[in-house]
């Protein structure tokens, strides 16, 4: 599992990327780049890395489902994901 503070830095920068969404896109629009660089840096949306919702790993993860490869498999095993089955031929 991830540490505490990473995961939470990175909700951090989720919550700054939907407050300045608005305000980037009109200062975007109207070419004012100035005042584009001086909002945080953390309010840019390329700054979100995605991340497990249940342990919080950056790697391996699948956005259709929201988790890392690792808790789909588990959670596919034990029937609480529909439709997905193990495949077997």
């Amino acid at each position: 599992m991830a540490r505490k503070s990473v995961i939470a830095r990175e909700h951090k920068r989720e919550r700054l990327v939907a407050k300045f969404a608005k305000l980037r896109a009109q200062l975007k629009e109207e070419g004012r780049w100035d005042d584009l660089d001086k909002l945080p840096k953390n309010s840019a949306k390329v700054r979100l890395h995605n991340r497990c919702k249940l342990t919080g790993r950056p790697k391996g993860y699948m956005r259709q489902f929201g988790v890392c490869r690792n808790q789909f498999r588990d959670l596919a095993l034990a029937g609480k994901i529909p439709g997905v089955t193990k495949a077997s031929w």
